[in-house]
Parts: C-alpha cells; sequence; structure tokens
C-alpha cells in the first residue's frame, strides 16, 4: 500500500506543474471541472455543498445541476468555506489569465465565489490543502513541501516540512494538526513545528475533521475509515472502490467523498453512502 501512496504523490506533483494549463475559458460555463476536484465545503449561507476544482468553483444543490460560480475559471488547488459566503482558495490562474503569477498564494472571496482578492503569498505559495480553524489559516504548500500558519491570512510562519497529502486540524485544539505521508499518519500537538507518527492504522490520503463526530480518513481507493480517538485508531466503514479526489466531513453525520466517478454523501459518519453527483451523468 505505501507504493501506491507513493505513486499517488507523484501523479500530485505531475499535476501540480500541469495544472495552469486550461483549455477552457471564462465564457464556456460547462461541468468538466467536477472531474477533478480539489476540495469541498458546504456555505454556511445556502446550505449547498461547493467544489473547488480544475476549472472553478462549482456549487451543486440537490435541486438544480451544478452551476460554475462566477467568471473565474482557474486551478483551485486548495479551497475550503472559512464561513457564510467566506471562501478560501489557492491554486493557478486560467490559461488566459495574463496577469497573474503561476502560484497565487492565498485568495479569498467574501461573496461565495462570485469573486476573488488575493490576500497573500502572491507568486510564492501553492497552498494543496487549506483549513479555516480557531480563526488561523492552515496550509500546505506544495512547493516548499511544509505547513505554513496565518492568524491575519497575510503574514505567515512556515512551519515542519513534511511531504503530506492533506491535512486536518482538530475543532478542539489549534495546536493538533494530523497528516497524511507516505509513510503513514502524521501527527502534530505543536501547531505543525513538529510531527510524529500516529499509530498504526490505514494507509490514509484524505482527511476530514469535523466539529462533532469522528475523524474521517479515506484510503487511495475509495474505502473510508472513522476514529472517534482523534486518529488514533480507525475503523473500516464503506468501501466506495473508487479513487478517491477529496472528503469533506460537514458534521452531524453528513460527509462527502469526491471520487474519479463522483461525489459519494453519507448521513451516517460513512456507514452507507448514497450517489450525490455522478459524472457520467454530465
Amino acid at each position: 500500500m505505501r507504493s501506491t501512496l507513493v505513486a499517488l504523490l507523484s501523479v500530485t506533483a505531475l499535476l501540480a506543474g500541469a495544472c495552469s494549463s486550461s483549455d477552457t475559458t471564462s465564457s464556456q460555463r460547462d461541468t468538466r471541472g467536477l472531474a477533478h476536484i480539489h476540495g469541498l465545503g458546504v456555505n454556511p449561507a445556502d446550505g449547498a455543498l461547493y467544489a473547488g476544482t480544475h476549472y472553478g468553483v462549482y456549487r451543486l444543490a440537490d435541486e438544480r445541476d451544478p452551476e460554475l460560480v462566477g467568471d473565474i475559471v482557474q486551478d483551485f488547488m486548495g479551497f475550503t468555506v472559512a464561513g457564510p459566503d467566506h471562501f478560501l482558495g489557492s491554486g493557478h490562474p486560467g490559461e488566459d489569465d495574463r496577469d497573474h503569477p503561476p502560484n497565487l498564494g492565498l485568495i479569498e472571496s467574501t461573496n461565495g465565489g462570485q469573486s476573488w482578492t488575493s490576500l497573500s503569498m502572491k507568486g510564492e505559495a501553492d497552498f494543496h490543502s487549506l483549513d479555516y480553524r480557531h480563526g488561523i489559516v492552515y496550509g500546505l504548500d506544495s512547493g516548499s513541501r511544509t505547513v505554513m500558519v496565518s492568524v491575519d491570512k497575510r503574514t505567515w510562519d512556515g512551519r515542519a516540512a513534511i511531504s503530506a497529502i492533506d491535512i486536518a486540524v482538530s475543532p478542539q485544539n489549534p495546536n493538533e494538526i494530523l497528516a497524511t505521508t507516505a509513510d503513514g499518519l502524521a501527527r502534530s500537538i505543536d501547531q505543525a513545528k513538529t510531527f510524529i507518527p500516529a499509530g498504526a492504522q490505514a494507509q490514509l490520503v484524505f482527511l476530514g475533521w469535523p466539529d462533532d463526530g469522528p475523524v474521517i480518513g479515506v484510503d487511495p481507493i475509495g474505502t473510508v475509515y472513522a476514529s472517534e480517538d482523534s486518529g488514533a485508531t480507525w475503523q473500516a466503514r464503506r468501501a466506495l472502490g473508487e479513487r478517491t479526489q477529496a472528503v469533506l466531513a460537514a458534521g452531524r453525520g453528513v460527509v462527502f467523498v469526491a471520487t474519479e466517478k463522483g461525489i459519494h454523501r453519507s448521513t451516517d459518519n460513512g456507514m452507507t453512502f448514497e450517489a450525490f453527483y455522478a459524472f457520467d451523468a454530465q
């Protein structure tokens, strides 16, 4: 399984180098981006699921087809919902955008993704995982392979260097962070200054740590796991059998898993899933 994680890390690195190339312009409004999802979040303002993708941010609601939000078609390598209509992102500009450097740094939307503002690290950082907890932004920079922390979204502290795929921050403790690596799960209890192995567990690639309920992890082939003890031990739940792209543990038992074939939703912390959106239905 370690070789699978190493291969996935290699693919992720290749995508990071190629993801600024796009054949979609800002005038095109299609759903091709949903086949390549980097981050998920539920917007408290409207209760809808939003997906940061290779071709912009999409809104998905039960009552309508997915819709591209705004006119910005760029590669959201990092995406998280920080509050009502408040999104944070990172990644690369679209192919037709000549006004921005290859790495966008940290960008912010306060109107539900309709427009974005550059906040910091423009031209420097490419955050492939973003988490916003306790009024702090935690970012996993793919270039330096370090965890970075900001309390004001503008100045950053570089922390431990770690070859991680994903990070998740405890909702109770701002100093506790889990990270998935090719060598297994790692834990920090000093706000990413150092990491140590988190103990024996399944080889996980993506994590979701909700305000209530267990930590949710997913392995490379879509098997969902849950931990009731902050990642010390894990129990296998549903096996989706599809390569995973992103996971969101939204709380109150709701879990979304994006795979190569679609988005799956659970309402019982990963015990069972239903199809939320199938890519072949586009």
